[in-house]
């Protein structure tokens, strides 16, 4: 059935002067992106040295979100972003890789975006928009469970969640060449000159190139850039030689100075002092062959970030040259923290991880703890754990007819209310807990359009609570009490209680002080556990 939404339209206008008349026009198109394992402060916006101009002008024309909050890792947010609830309830309460002998079979623990769920491009496919979604999928290895069978009209998916971003090297295939991609259902190759982001960027302009209505659109451009293994075309990589020799808590510093600076962070804000020299050394601990491998690594990443920017500014590019422009909605995110993995990865007798191949084809690293750190500035830690580090990521949203930027979003913002915000957007009622002839987990994220057009400060109350959980690593907040629990050596693997209000870097343990707050957070949590279906892993991550 497709709805027309003009008079929802005309009143949704009112509401977000001074962008009404955008608004009063046909229903608005949307373009989410998301990027894979992003750091918070790796785009110039967010207080980066890396040339993001695009990134930058979306934000300058938009707003910068810098209390947006994700799950740890890659497959727990998709499913969040686009079921609008919990990813415990959505299918994925552990991702499909790690899942453990107590979890599997349990509902939650599906593995894939379960029939219990909503599914946003199914929402707006049915209110007469076109889905087009072009990436990583990460939400089911099988055809029925691919983007086609959740309402994609035309997708290019990676279903699993990593894969090498060149095509593989004949004769020399290793596993991160063993995926598998599938284009509207069925299974399809990669070409000679495949490079990741490039060439999903081709094809979501393609599809958008084939629309011959005035129909609105939805398009998911769900990049795998920067996420490991660090692969960049050789012209980006060069631009980055020698940035990055000063090591790593010199450019962490002025990282922390333009966030100050930009506003991204308050001047008094005071920075995690960051993991100790047992979890991984200090620039100046190493050899010089061991600096010149770690420069050599985040230079290839900070090629990769500036190539996905190059992409996100094509993207920008169609759109305006279509007329399109104005009347689209466009939002980023990270689906994570940054990867604080430790480092070089073999993974076949092809691997050639020699500083004179990184960057390149048959090459697979990370860039490390310390690195990830450095792209977690100003918080703790990093992805795969319930500390700000990995769960507070960069976000920007621009609306439709925004040609102005605004003061930062500092509110609470989580990736379950994306959905909401975009039902709200677009004028189409919540589901509930029925979507034609099955029943639907409710939608549990709240509608954040209030806060991007200034009509509220805050859409929930200031003592809301809110709770996850992955590996086993958790936290429970209410308001900005926040009890966290993280396995050894990065965590206590005890409860520890952080002032958010006044310790969002999370260096100060209170717990001992504030017995009743975490009694009170340990109800929530147990709450939140029997609401959620949540199953905790028998050895946590």
């Amino acid at each position: 059935m497709i709805y027309r939404r003009l008079p929802a339209a005309l009143a949704l206008a009112g509401l977000l002067a001074p962008w009404a008349p955008a608004l009063a026009a046909p229903r608005p198109n949307i373009v989410v992106i998301v990027a894979d394992d992003l750091g918070f402060s790796d785009v110039g916006a967010f207080g980066g040295e890396i040339h993001t101009p695009n990134l930058d002008e979306l934000a300058g024309n938009g707003r910068l979100l810098t209390n947006f909050h994700t799950a740890p890792t890659s497959s727990p947010t998709r499913s969040m972003l686009l079921s609008g609830t919990d990813h415990h309830l959505a299918g994925i309460g552990t991702m499909i890789e790690a899942i453990q002998p107590n979890q599997i079979g349990l509902d939650g623990y599906e593995g894939y975006l379960n029939e219990r769920s909503l599914s946003l491009p199914e929402i707006l496919r049915d209110a007469g928009y076109h889905t087009y979604m072009a990436g990583k999928w990460h939400l089911g290895l099988t055809r029925e469970q691919g983007p086609q069978a959740r309402g994609f009209e035309q997708s290019f998916a990676l279903l699993q969640g990593a894969g090498s971003h060149f095509a593989p090297v004949p004769g020399k295939i290793n596993e991160y060449d063993q995926v598998t991609y599938r284009e509207n259902g069925k299974l399809t190759t990669i070409p000679a000159d495949f490079f990741s982001t490039n060439f999903y960027t081709d094809k979501l302009i393609g599809y958008l190139r084939t629309q011959r209505d005035d129909k609105p659109f939805f398009a998911y451009a769900a990049y795998t850039a920067p996420h490991w293994p660090l692969q960049a075309p050789p012209d980006y990589i060069d631009r980055y030689m020698g940035r990055y020799d000063a090591g790593y808590a010199a450019i962490r510093a002025a990282r922390i100075a333009k966030q100050k600076a930009q506003g991204v962070i308050t001047a008094d804000f005071a920075v995690n002092a960051g993991i100790s020299d047992a979890l991984a050394p200090r620039w100046e601990q190493l050899t010089p062959a061991q600096q010149k491998t770690e420069a050599r690594r985040m230079e290839v990443y900070a090629a990769m970030v500036e190539n996905l920017d190059a992409n996100v500014g094509r993207l920008i590019g169609e759109l305006k040259a279509r007329g399109q422009y104005d009347n689209t909605l466009i939002f980023f995110m990270s689906d994570n923290g940054a990867e604080g993995g430790t480092g070089h990865y073999l993974g076949s007798k092809f691997i050639d991880n020699s500083d004179a191949n990184l960057g390149k084809p048959l090459s697979n690293v990370d860039y490390g703890r310390r690195w990830a750190e450095v792209g977690a500035t100003p918080f703790r830690l990093w992805k795969a754990t319930s500390a700000e580090g990995g769960i507070n990521t960069p976000a920007i949203v621009r609306l439709p007819g925004q040609t102005a930027g605004r003061t930062p979003v500092r509110a609470f913002v989580s990736v379950q209310d994306i959905l909401p915000t975009l039902l709200e957007l677009t004028g189409i009622p919540n589901p509930g807990s029925q979507y034609g002839q099955r029943k639907v987990n409710p939608i549990t994220g709240v509608s954040a359009l209030p806060l991007f057009t200034d009509r509220a400060q805050q859409v929930r109350p200031a003592d809301f609570v809110f709770a996850d959980e992955l590996f086993g690593s958790r936290y429970v907040r209410r308001g900005d009490w926040k009890l966290v629990w993280q396995s050894k050596p990065l965590g206590t693997a005890e409860w520890q209680l952080f002032d958010l209000a006044a310790d969002r870097a999370e260096q100060h343990d209170v717990a001992a002080d504030n017995p009743d707050i975490v009694a009170d957070l340990k109800q929530q949590w147990q709450q939140y556990v029997a609401r959620n279906g949540v199953v905790l892993p028998t050895v946590p991550r």
